[in-house]
């Protein structure tokens, strides 16, 4: 019977295990060196609110995580977004300024709300008028077969500095936690590449998919996103899966690998390696000096920070109606030493999904990242609690005290996808061709989200079953 490992029990390997206990022909064994299963997915239920304390939700465009919670038998707990209140604001100067309704990302769907917004000089009106109108050329500019550029290139081609700065800036900074002047266009934002191949002008190319309709953008479950780590996690025989077992080393021995763990050493015929860059790049730098150079990447952290507001407590709050809003960071803005690390985005939660709070009460959750997040690892839970509140009483009105609040860290967990990393991904993949057997999955090669990892996941697992 091929008897198969995987290290690391985050999402895409947890995905891994559950794809390989549907086969009979092998056996597997999932490491995990924390006493959890699922990463950065996890779920706290109290007083009646659901908060998450990562990943909140699925791009619903995406199948795969759909399609997984409908395996598990959860199809009756998968909810959409509430998009006819989905509306997002960016934080300028203090103030609160909506974005535009109907755009997707950067690119808007419809005229009228573009000419109206106060986040728009004409200079940028004209120039989003200008784009739509200069399709052909747009079309001849478009990036050819492995071409790459940054974000914010791709984003000044089309629709100048400004949009640049103040819509692109905020969004990508929100999701990756990093900067768009060295996140890859094609590795980031791949559909936008696609749509300047086959239609030059992106609104032109938005505008008609819009014509189709469109689902909500975002899903989750009612009881939280851990249900899919619960689910998985129990469709595993319980001798298959190892907490708070650390692999120490991995070596190619013959057609098979040896693990080595402080407690044990075993042999399999095949190891899915679910680990972040960084582990997996210690554990694989004695097999092939390159595995050290194309697993060396930047990764920033995050920090979550939920504050939730009991109904009375939230009486006299007065939220705003939409998703939350993002922070725009005006170019050249220096920070004086008094200030607080800034936040980049809060979420509405009670008002982006319905069964996340109890009636009239409120959940707002802060994220840090970026340049700040590295500063504010290391302060107490109290600390983050007091400067996420004081910020997000700038913006939303003081606060009351929150009757529930909570704070996760996420060290280096955001990889930083810069230009050229497909083709780096390239380069490793050609690597990988030489040791059979082994497979890398995870949020550092080909996608972020939840389905990209749960895709991911269990392509490795199918393809590891294969001897």
């Amino acid at each position: 019977m091929r008897r198969i490992a995987i290290i690391g029990g985050g999402l895409s390997g947890l995905a891994a295990a559950y794809q390989l206990a549907q086969d009979r022909s092998v056996e597997f064994t999932l490491f995990e060196a924390s006493g959890r299963l699922g990463g950065t997915i996890e779920t706290v239920h109290r007083d009646g609110f659901v908060i998450e304390c990562g990943p909140d939700s699925w791009v619903t465009e995406k199948p795969w995580a759909r399609e997984l919670a409908v395996e598990l038998g959860l199809e009756a707990e998968v909810i959409a977004s509430n998009d006819r209140q989905r509306r997002t604001y960016l934080l300028k100067n203090n103030r609160l300024v909506p974005m535009p309704d109907g755009m997707r990302m950067m690119v808007p769907t419809r005229w009228t709300p573009i000419m109206e917004s106060p986040l728009f000089s004409w200079q940028a009106r004209l120039a989003y008028l200008r784009e739509a109108r200069s399709a052909e050329e747009l079309k001849q500019s478009a990036l050819g077969d492995g071409q790459d550029e940054s974000v914010a290139s791709f984003v000044r081609r089309h629709f100048g500095g400004e949009v640049t700065s103040t819509i692109a800036g905020p969004l990508l900074s929100g999701v990756f936690g990093g900067s768009i002047d060295t996140l890859s266009v094609r590795a980031v934002m791949p559909a936008f590449v696609k749509l300047e191949r086959e239609h030059g002008s992106l609104i032109a190319a938005m505008r008609q998919r819009q014509e189709g309709g469109s689902a909500a953008v975002f899903t989750s479950l009612k009881p939280g996103l851990e249900t899919l780590i619960q689910r998985m996690a129990q469709a595993l025989p319980v001798s298959s899966v190892r907490l708070g077992e650390e692999v120490h080393s991995l070596v190619q021995q013959g057609g098979q690998w040896r693990i080595k763990t402080a407690g044990a050493t075993e042999l399999c015929d095949a190891v899915i390696v679910a680990t972040p860059a960084q582990v997996t790049r210690q554990l694989l730098r004695p097999i092939h000096s390159q595995f050290d150079t194309l697993l060396t990447m930047n990764a920033t952290s995050a920090i979550i920070v939920a504050l939730a507001f009991s109904a009375e407590n939230a009486k006299h709050l007065r939220i705003p109606r939409g998703f939350g809003y993002l922070v725009l960071q005006p170019p050249g803005t220096s920070k004086r030493p008094e200030d607080d690390p800034p936040l980049l985005a809060c979420t509405f939660v009670d008002q982006k999904f319905s069964y996340r709070a109890p009636d009239g009460a409120v959940l707002l959750r802060g994220f840090f990242g970026g340049d700040a997040a590295p500063a504010l690892l290391d302060e107490g839970d109290a600390t983050l609690i007091s400067v996420a509140h004081r910020q997000l009483s700038r913006a939303l009105g003081q606060l009351p005290e929150p009757d529930i609040s909570l704070v996760r860290r996420w060290p280096s967990s955001l990889p930083q996808y810069v230009v050229g990393h497909l083709d780096r991904m390239a380069k490793l993949a050609e690597v990988l061709d030489g040791f059979p057997g082994l497979h890398l999955v995870g949020n550092a090669y080909y996608g972020v989200g939840l389905p990209d990892l749960i895709r991911q996941g269990r392509e490795a697992a199918r393809r590891a079953a294969r001897a």
